[in-house]
């Protein structure tokens, strides 16, 4: 292996991170970039428009300069997923552009601004329909155009890998995620995971659903009124809050998996965490911890095992 090599793993290799604006899916962009790739960036706010999530703090055209800033290509294509013809679009502008896809993450939500009025707290018969539907669109339906449009073009790849983001293991998500809506969203992704990872295998290729642990994301920081400098100051409203993991680590985790030529035979049609895959990459966050939320939850919260969230970071 050349020095370029190490310094540069994914040099050549094109990429396309959906929903990447903010969050786990800008950091993922950024990291790929990192790593030597070239990455396009989708997402639906832009400088002229947001989201509906309603926040014009973070654009996709940022992401992008993020991406090439950190060494890669960062290339923004405003995208709505839900619009199958704009996904066509934009296929047909990487295959004319590059020829061919190597990673596939699907990053896609933007369902937040609906959670706290329709979801938590609320049966599902309570959830209003039209929330509930939606959910279901940004969670579910917009992975699944993605995917469907995308993966002709990504079989072209001597080792196409797609990344399914979600909330939760598959361990963790056999609990209830407490509304029927937020628990089909969340759980699709692991399933799709899983079935394209059957279909990839002839191909020689990679499906893995990937999960962050409680993220200090953007929106996170903001619901807290604290920023990455003094998140802690958070963990007198949440104790939990103390395993929380910077948007890094997940990306940091994504990168090593999609430069290790093993992966398939490790990780094809399974799913993980961003603590798993720091302990088998041997990668750490941005402050040198190896924060563990998911084994937080599943053994003091609900097992009632002895310990804090600082044992687990």
């Amino acid at each position: 292996m050349t020095t370029q090599d190490l310094t540069a793993p994914l040099a050549g290799r094109i990429a396309l991170v959906a929903g990447a604006t903010r969050g786990a899916g800008r950091a993922m962009a950024v990291e790929l970039g990192r790593a030597g790739a070239t990455v396009y960036v989708t997402g639906r706010t832009t400088r002229e428009r947001a989201s509906e999530v309603g926040r014009h703090t973070e654009t996709i055209e940022e992401t992008a300069e993020l991406v090439t800033a950190a060494g890669g290509t960062g290339i923004a294509v405003p995208t709505d997923h839900l619009d199958p013809d704009q996904v066509r679009a934009l296929v047909a502008r990487i295959d004319r552009e590059r020829g061919r896809l190597d990673i596939l993450v699907n990053d896609l939500w933007g369902g937040e601004h609906l959670l706290v009025g329709s979801v938590f707290g609320k049966k599902s018969w309570e959830t209003p329909l039209e929330d509930g539907l939606r959910i279901l669109e940004l969670g579910v339906r917009s992975h699944v155009i993605t995917a469907a449009l995308a993966l002709p073009l990504l079989i072209r790849s001597d080792g196409p890998l797609h990344v399914e983001v979600t909330d939760g293991t598959a361990v963790h998500n056999r609990r209830y995620r407490e509304n029927l809506y937020y628990d089909l969203a969340k759980n699709a992704p692991i399933r799709i995971a899983f079935g394209l990872g059957e279909e990839l295998a002839e191909y020689g290729g990679t499906a893995v659903a990937v999960t962050p642990g409680f993220l200090r994301s953007e929106q996170m920081l903001g619901h807290f009124g604290v920023t990455e400098e003094n998140w802690r100051d958070a963990v007198s409203l949440e104790p939990d809050f103390a395993t929380a993991e910077s948007p890094a680590y997940l990306a940091r985790g994504i990168a090593a998996l999609a430069a290790d030529p093993g992966r398939a035979a490790r990780w094809n049609r399974r799913s993980t965490s961003s603590a798993e895959l720091a302990r088998t990459y041997g990668i750490t966050d941005t402050d040198g911890s190896r924060p563990d939320a998911w084994a937080y939850f599943e053994e003091v919260k609900f097992s009632g095992k002895e310990g804090t969230p600082d044992d687990y970071r």
